[in-house]
């Protein structure tokens, strides 16, 4: 079995490479380290890469631009045809997204088309797998009626969304940032291509997705880079709401079982579209964030609060994954926010 994974040295790329080749797939990858150009070394992707090809033998990565078509053609007539392809790469940042408008949007939503057209021609019968984001819906759960507690914002738990926002969501008439109407963008391609070709295309609309191989910056990968804070002792600014802004957090590796939920499903819609995340299993507010990694790191972060808050930010962000659930009932959370959080933590304590 052959699969293409795009950001492949990414956090959700790399780890479906190793879920697929721990299954003994043959896996294309195909990444050019775009985070280290936007973030830094430290965010660079490139020792994750030179770590999944020593590991496994079954591994190839190509590097490309997914908004070359020419490039991505080559990858296509090479080593096509896939029985499953993971579209992981994006730019993920928020606030990158702001002064990199042409660049976000090429990515996010050309990018994706590039890839999409290429898959329609020489691969059409592989199960696509489309990495989307919550960030779709943009601003608009800041419009349910939450609470201010203590440590976080939440929602009445008499509220019938307190297990999370579902798909009847609307994507317009709000603010989303750039970043989330170039995912949009891509998204609705996605979905298009999907209902129009009739091809086996799946999207999915995580929130927040963490793990160890999660290389987290300043501008993007917000639990992994608050953990580092506080354990290399570099000052972390909350941005507004005074911290209790709240994310559901989902492990890379229970992300990449739902995809596999999928591909073994043969009678997977074309255009399925589904919220992803741990909802009430795994979900924290900055400042809880920050007391637990205190707590598992032994050590006081140094904190830094603004009033400013970031434009399209969200006060809380918990959808439900029901609609998935209800299809997939073998899916399961393996990482709950405990889990997940030591998994973060353990590597610094070595």
């Amino acid at each position: 079995m052959k699969a293409l994974v795009t950001g492949s040295s990414g956090l959700v790329g790399s780890e479906t490479v190793k879920f697929l080749c721990d299954a003994g797939w043959e896996v294309i990858g195909v990444d050019n380290d775009m985070r280290g150009t936007m973030f830094g070394k430290e965010a660079s992707t490139e020792p994750e890469k030179k770590k999944l090809e020593k590991k496994y033998p079954g591994f190839i990565t190509v590097t490309a631009d997914i908004r070359n078509p020419e490039q991505i053609s080559e990858i296509f007539q090479t080593y096509a045809p896939f029985d499953f392809i993971v579209h992981a790469a994006a730019q993920p940042a928020h606030e990158w997204s702001t002064n990199h408008a042409l660049e976000d949007f090429q990515i996010n939503a050309y990018g994706t088309v590039v890839l999409l057209e290429t898959y329609r021609r020489f691969s059409p019968t592989a199960k696509f797998i489309h990495c989307s984001t919550s960030k779709v819906y943009g601003d608009s759960v800041n419009e349910l009626p939450l609470q201010e507690l203590e440590t976080r914002f939440d929602l009445p738990k008499d509220h019938p969304k307190w297990e999370g926002e579902d798909e009847s969501m609307r994507l317009d008439a709000n603010l989303h940032s750039l970043f989330g109407a170039s995912k949009a963008s891509g998204d609705i391609m996605a979905r298009e291509y999907a209902t129009y070709f009739n091809l086996p295309i799946t999207i999915f609309r995580p929130v927040c997705i963490s793990g160890p191989a999660h290389k987290g910056a300043k501008l993007h990968g917000y639990l992994a880079y608050l953990v580092k804070c506080v354990a290399t002792g570099e000052k972390y600014i909350i941005n507004g709401y005074k911290g209790k802004q709240v994310r559901d957090n989902i492990h890379s590796y229970d992300l990449v079982r739902a995809f596999w939920e999928v591909y073994q499903d043969p009678n997977a819609p074309c255009g399925g579209f589904y919220n992803i995340g741990a909802g009430r299993e795994s979900n924290n507010s900055i400042l809880e964030a920050i007391a637990q990694a205190e707590k598992l790191l032994g050590k006081k972060a140094t904190v830094e609060h603004s009033d400013v808050v970031r434009k399209g930010d969200h006060k809380w962000c918990i959808y439900s994954c029901k609609k998935f659930r209800t299809k997939y009932p073998n899916w399961k959370i393996t990482y709950n926010n405990n889990r997940l959080m030591k998994d973060l933590c353990d590597p610094y304590l070595l």
